[in-house]
């Protein structure tokens, strides 16, 4: 047993001062000894981010949490917020791994050329819109469906639905969103992949109305339509980092949060 830990045992016994000078230590430098045994306060921005992490019910993973905090007033970086998220034995919620298919082309169904090849990129807004479709998990398992159409200039989200199912009007309601708000001009280019819903005669006869013109992308060339790709990426890494969504209204808002 240490001198300064005899001490603690005795000093309720005999004063400390005399304990000291028995033992030939000094009572300052025991003292500063008992001050170094204390536990550290623990900083307040770690039981914020417990709190916000329970709050949104383990969907929110660092990237958000760290919006969270920054929001209070706490600059932690997702480092730390992940260190502390471990000593806690807090883990966001992981996607189960099957992955619905959000393409089914139909072979039998001649498909628009692509227009997009060899073309210089625009130079204006609403001249080019690129449209595709996927899946966002939803917490205690199943999927919500998000289609969008991006400005290929502005490289923003113009018209977006999110659902619980995948009908063929998803990605059509979310064109007739962007149509009604944006207003482009005659000559539009609408360009996907070869998914069904875009090879649908309602989808078409929404693009013919609106004298805009179909593109889509070659049979299972992903690089076709890379940029709408590239914004899925951005989007679940940013938005979700690994967690899920509650339900459909809880998706609604917080992707209307996002694209606004």
């Amino acid at each position: 047993m240490s001198t300064y830990r005899y001490i603690t045992q005795r000093q309720g016994q005999v004063p400390v001062r005399q304990l000291c000078q028995v033992l030939r230590v000094s009572a300052s430098a025991y003292y500063a000894w008992q001050r170094r045994q204390l536990p550290a306060p623990e900083p307040a921005w770690q039981v914020v981010v417990r709190a916000e992490f329970r709050w949104h019910v383990a969907r929110y993973g660092t990237r958000r949490l760290r919006a969270e905090l920054h929001a209070k007033g706490y600059p932690v970086g997702r480092w730390r917020i992940r260190r502390a998220l471990a000593t806690a034995g807090l883990r966001a919620q992981q996607p189960r791994s099957f992955v619905p298919r959000t393409t089914n082309s139909d072979p039998n169904v001649r498909a628009a050329p692509n227009l997009l090849l060899g073309q210089p990129a625009p130079t204006a807004p609403n001249q080019v819109w690129v449209g595709d479709s996927t899946y966002l998990p939803k917490q205690g398992g199943g999927w919500l469906y998000l289609a969008t159409w991006l400005d290929r200039y502005s490289r923003k989200i113009v018209g977006w639905d999110v659902r619980e199912s995948m009908p063929e009007d998803l990605v059509s309601a979310a064109l007739r969103r962007a149509l009604a708000v944006r207003q482009p001009a005659t000559g539009l280019l609408v360009h996907s992949d070869q998914g069904s819903q875009y090879s649908a005669t309602n989808f078409k006869a929404l693009v013919a109305r609106h004298e805009a013109m179909q593109s889509m992308s070659r049979r299972g060339n992903c690089y076709d339509n890379a940029h709408a790709e590239s914004f899925w990426s951005r989007f679940k890494t940013e938005l979700l980092d690994g967690g899920s969504f509650r339900n459909l209204a809880e998706a609604r808002l917080e992707i209307s949060h996002y694209l606004a």
